[in-house]
């Protein structure tokens, strides 16, 4: 009884914090927010075994319309196409774990960063032929596969290889999740992912796949609007609210170390 009550006062207190920041934050009125995802790239954004949409970043959507009382609508994209089709004002906004970067700033706005996580160096289980970045790029005979635009195809044209995007070496894929199946059939031999996704995929490979070399940097990832969005001031406020309350805390031990991706 008193555990059961203990928990009841932890979650009324956890209530009224929310309310708390919820009153402190823009008031959206209800209105309708277009967001545009890959669900492709988990534990961020994915279609579970039942087809249902999840992730963390689903979930940091879900807390944000709240707090900004808002309601939100998903639509699906391919990621070659997302950043064009919110610059032009086609959805209010995009979703799938994009990094901050200057060159996309000029054509969309971005939200405050809400994650950071580190390039790394995914590879099968079993391989032995290079240990890290300077051994891959000296071996002409090893492949590399990455989506085109992201900042793991950036990665590894400019800091792995020798700066030419249209190096042979590098296969391109239209989603994350096929350059992983391309790595784990040998049809390649190196993925770059942030760090967060890549453990998740290396835990849930059973051995088949690992992480190895030095960190190749980080990034950060925002949610990303047409200029001008009125969008981003609220989203920033959610954001900064979720940070110092606890919840984006409590969204990365959930995603990152409770959740267990299968395949």
């Amino acid at each position: 009884m008193k555990l059961t009550a203990a928990f009841g006062a932890m979650a009324l207190f956890a209530s009224a914090a929310t309310a708390t920041f919820a009153a402190d934050l823009p008031d959206l009125a209800g209105r309708e927010i277009v967001v545009v995802t890959e669900n492709a790239y988990p534990p961020l954004q994915f279609v579970d075994a039942s087809g249902a949409a999840v992730g963390w970043e689903y979930d940091a959507m879900a807390e944000i319309a709240k707090r900004l009382n808002a309601t939100v609508k998903y639509e699906n994209i391919s990621w070659d196409a997302m950043i064009a089709a919110v610059s032009e004002g086609q959805f209010d906004m995009g979703m799938t774990g994009i990094t901050i970067r200057d060159d996309r700033k000029e054509m969309v706005d971005f939200s405050d960063a809400y994650m950071r996580s580190e390039m790394v160096m995914m590879v099968r289980g079993d391989e032995a032929r290079f240990t890290d970045a300077k051994s891959f790029a000296a071996d002409e005979t090893l492949l590399m596969a990455a989506q085109p635009g992201t900042t793991p195809f950036y990665v590894g044209v400019y800091e792995v290889l020798d700066g030419n995007e249209a190096n042979p070496r590098v296969k391109l894929f239209e989603t994350f999740g096929a350059t992983v199946e391309a790595l784990k059939a040998g049809d390649v031999d190196l993925v770059l992912t942030d760090g967060t996704a890549g453990a998740g995929y290396v835990e849930a490979s059973n051995g088949g796949l690992k992480i190895i070399g030095e960190k190749l940097g980080t990034e950060d990832f925002g949610f990303i609007f047409p200029k001008g969005s009125d969008l981003v001031a609220p989203m920033n406020a959610a954001i900064q609210s979720m940070k110092d309350d606890g919840t984006i805390d409590a969204l990365n031990t959930k995603w990152f170390l409770e959740y267990k991706m299968g395949g």
